[in-house]
């Protein structure tokens, strides 16, 4: 089984010096990755952000952001043509492949503290999980480290099976990519020094300069704030960086004077220093599901399925793991809601 893989806690994460290496390496990988890699567009969110406590919601079609999460498909255990492509691959290459972060503390990120720097974390629980279902070894995974510009275009040209990266569901993303049920609720939240002037997602972000990663939602939400005049225009949302941890390390060089992220990796990156806090409340309502192809109906019903049996007896013990020292032991803020399943076909 794979506990043996995910046992090491964060107790000797490695201090100052291992964060500092990791900083550095994060650097040159943000520094490095926007000029090879193409800006994706449809990735991104092109309104307001789901659930938005104020302001217009997303639409596309017929479909709400905050209604998004219901479009999927529901529960099977069936197999289909998707799974039994996966089921047919031989020798070393009989593994789910899954998209993932390797930059994000306590969602999908490496431990230096292992022999081999393993992949741990919330999402990478549920990716074993999963392929122990389809492929009846949890080990039967292989991860693909994929920047956040990066998830939809990888599910689409076929590079990995699914997307398990703490990926909101939104109408424009449905357009492009299918999603499971949701297996994380979450909102955007501001991070800043703790010594900082900015106070939360208002008006304290004039003439402040604030990091995203490129085809987040949250850089859908400023840029449709600052344009609908919900945000001071003086605030500068040029900086876009590929992954998340990217936007840390210019908030500790101060490059940048706040971060905004789903308050779940925002709370984790407050972890990895003490001199950063939240500021202010979560100004969104966000859900987190397993991306897939439109077309993997079978693959999409039988992650349904997974998550329904995950729900009962799994995921409370992956978020005691990993997650309640950062944002709490009450994990019923961050527990999904009951699933729907609206999508027909």
């Amino acid at each position: 089984m794979y506990a043996s893989r995910v046992r090491a806690s964060l107790r000797g994460w490695g201090g100052v010096g291992a964060m500092a290496v990791l900083c550095v390496l994060a650097l040159a990988f943000a520094l490095l990755l926007p000029w090879t890699q193409p800006r994706q567009d449809d990735d991104g969110v092109r309104t307001g952000g789901p659930g938005v406590t104020s302001g217009s919601q997303a639409r596309a079609g017929d479909c709400e952001d905050s209604e998004a999460q219901k479009q999927t498909l529901s529960p099977s255990g069936a197999d289909g043509p998707t799974i039994d492509a996966i089921k047919a691959r031989t020798g070393a290459k009989r593994k789910l492949v899954v998209g993932v972060d390797q930059n994000s503390y306590h969602w999908g990120y490496r431990n230096p503290n292992t022999e081999t720097a393993q992949l741990e974390g919330f999402d990478i629980d549920l990716a074993h999980r999963i392929a122990e279902d389809i492929l009846g070894d949890p080990d039967a995974v292989q991860f693909k480290a994929i920047p956040t510009s990066q998830r939809i275009p990888a599910i689409k040209d076929g590079r990995v099976d699914m997307v398990v990266r703490t990926m909101t569901i939104t109408c424009a993303r449905l357009a492009d990519v299918a999603f499971s049920a949701p297996y994380f609720k979450t909102g955007q939240q501001v991070l800043a020094p703790k010594s900082s002037t900015v106070k939360g997602y208002d008006g304290t972000l004039a003439h402040k300069r604030v990091c995203t990663a490129s085809g987040s939602t949250a850089y859908g939400k400023l840029k449709a704030d600052r344009d609908a005049g919900d945000l001071p225009a003086s605030t500068d949302i040029s900086a876009t960086v590929p992954n998340q941890l990217d936007c840390l390390v210019r908030l500790q060089l101060g490059e940048v004077d706040a971060v905004v992220t789903d308050g779940a990796l925002a709370a984790s990156q407050a972890a990895q220093d003490p001199t950063v806090a939240l500021k202010g409340d979560a100004f969104t309502t966000e859900y987190y599901g397993v991306a897939m192809k439109k077309d993997a109906t079978d693959l999409v019903r039988r992650v349904n399925r997974i998550l329904v049996d995950y729900r009962e007896d799994g995921w409370q013990a992956s978020y005691d793991r990993w997650l309640s020292a950062t944002l709490g032991k009450d994990a019923g803020p961050s527990k999904p809601p009951a699933p729907q399943y609206l999508r027909k076909s």
